[in-house]
């Protein structure tokens, strides 16, 4: 098939390098425009923008799939089919009209559960035991076109979300592949979104606020656990540094971590924060949070016991 490959982070790459090494035959890839990167803030293109640059692949970046340019451009390519992972906007239906078949979603959940941009994060955020990837013919509405097929990834409650990702990356391109193998002899299943006893399966899944990240020490150790690997490595989970030097406002050093883990720890108030031999701990509403990774504010990533011994003893808490 002449294929028209749609996605912008480095997470679609596995799906765009799957099709490219198949016998389809990708004729252009589409993506969001070159955004600030950085410290210089330079316009920078797309992780797939810059490979289908190196492998001399025509790259097209719509201000917005809606732009009569586009459309006109895609329809002179002709596809019979568009492939999209991760691309960041929604596909206007004239535009989805264009190829034959349609276009061929993959998205990182198994729908209806997790309709939106954070799939994998509220997965993990919600203590899901499973997981993982769809292939779906887009429809205008969000995440809600009939289902082509799945697959499953069991969670057991340690992964980060970038983990995640990365593995359904991979499984995902195989799944989509073979999507648009069998494109012209399959017909897409209408996603189900009612249980047997007339409850909604549908689950929202928006991009994670920044207040959603800020970690509540008053709650319990594993929500606040979920908090932390579902924001990992973005945006990543926050809370505020205070120290006996701070300032009298109230307003403490934001403070990110990175890894945390669960420990057995019950004798610390909830932000009280206790550095031992090879460990860290910070209280929370039951047992407390050992911090395996943390990025102090202005300073790179680092492991949680090399933080604390910088502390030096000092009294310091979250809050």
């Amino acid at each position: 098939m002449r294929v028209v490959f749609a996605g912008t982070p480095a997470v679609a790459l596995p799906s765009l390098q799957a099709l490219v090494a198949s016998g389809h035959e990708v004729v252009a890839v589409v993506t969001r425009p070159d955004s600030p990167r950085g410290r210089s803030k330079r316009p920078m293109p797309s992780e797939v923008a810059a490979w289908a640059s190196e492998a001399g692949i025509p790259v097209l970046k719509p201000a917005h799939p809606r732009d009569e340019d586009f459309a006109a451009e895609l329809t002179a390519l002709a596809p019979d089919a568009c492939a999209v992972v991760a691309y960041g906007a929604l596909i206007p239906q004239r535009v989805l009209d264009i190829p034959a078949y349609g276009w061929v979603n993959l998205h990182f959940s198994l729908l209806p559960r997790w309709r939106g941009a954070a799939p994998v994060q509220r997965a993990i955020m919600a203590g899901d035991d499973v997981t993982g990837a769809t292939t779906f013919l887009l429809v205008p509405e969000l995440d809600a076109g009939p289902v082509f097929g799945t697959v499953e990834l069991a969670l057991t409650g340690t992964e980060t979300a970038g983990e995640v990702l990365a593995t359904l990356a991979t499984d995902g391109a195989t799944l989509l592949l073979d999507t648009i193998d069998r494109l012209a002899d399959v017909d897409p299943i209408p996603q189900l979104t009612t249980g047997p006893d007339g409850s909604s399966l549908l689950t929202p899944a928006p991009k994670i606020a920044v207040d959603e990240a800020r970690l509540d020490w008053t709650t319990d150790a594993v929500t606040l656990d979920r908090i932390v690997r579902g924001c990992s490595p973005e945006p990543m989970a926050w809370t505020t540094l205070r120290t006996p030097d701070a300032s009298a406002d109230g307003l403490g050093e934001r403070f990110k971590i990175a890894l945390g883990r669960v420990s057995d720890a019950a004798d610390l108030r909830p932000g009280q924060v206790r550095s031992e031999k090879r460990r860290v701990l910070v209280g929370t509403g039951t047992t407390a949070l050992e911090l395996i990774r943390v990025q102090p504010q202005g300073k790179k990533e680092m492991a949680g016991a090399d933080w604390a011994r910088g502390l030096r003893g000092a009294d310091v808490r979250f809050a």
